[in-house]
């Protein structure tokens, strides 16, 4: 029996991106990451994950929950906008380095598979959603906090593929800051 090594939760997420960037989300069983992370059982991996494609969606509760306290905890004076960046900061913010190389191997794996092309769709507008919601808590108006909402959500994405594209060590922040400023840009001039 394998001697008990903390992190299970995350050797089971590198794991599974390593097998599945090496021989495809298909072909890959629990069974297999399990043993990847370290010896690890079936019945462990189905403690922290109810199916293999969720080892890689898992925090999106977590994400939603960031952007969500974010705008709660707003100045009274932001302008939906405002709140928006700080909300994508804050997200930013909690990624730190190493989920760098983990997003360049997820790009791949998600892009040769139909099915986590959808579940990456449906995580990207739940995320919108949860902002919009955040927003509208705080007295924005339906319309105005769901067109915020998707600026944000496609702040953060595009922020993300140039973050783990980038050869140079600017962190996510940075890249979502440069991105939201872009997208604000854009928006300014469609009148």
């Amino acid at each position: 029996m394998a001697r008990w090594e903390p992190n299970a939760r995350e050797r089971l997420i590198r794991a599974a991106v390593e097998l599945f960037a090496e021989q495809g989300y298909e072909a890959t069983t629990v069974n297999e990451i399990a043993e990847r992370a370290g010896g690890l059982t079936k019945t462990t991996f189905f403690r922290h994950f109810t199916d293999k494609r969720e080892v890689l969606f898992s925090g999106q509760e977590i994400h939603s929950r960031i952007m969500a306290e974010a705008v709660a905890e707003a100045p009274e004076s932001a302008t939906p906008l405002e709140m928006v960046q700080l909300a994508l900061d804050e997200l930013a913010s909690s990624f730190t380095e190493d989920r760098r190389d983990i997003g360049r191997r997820l790009r791949t794996v998600i892009a040769n598979s139909a099915e986590l092309r959808e579940r990456s769709a449906a995580k990207r507008a739940a995320l919108s959603e949860a902002l919009a919601q955040a927003l509208r808590a705080r007295g924005v108006p339906r319309l105005v906090a769901d067109l915020a909402a998707e600026l944000g959500a496609r702040a953060f994405y595009g922020a993300f593929d140039r973050w783990i594209s980038a050869a140079d060590p600017r962190a996510l922040v940075e890249y979502a800051r440069e991105v939201f400023g872009e997208l604000r840009t854009a928006v300014s001039v469609l009148e």
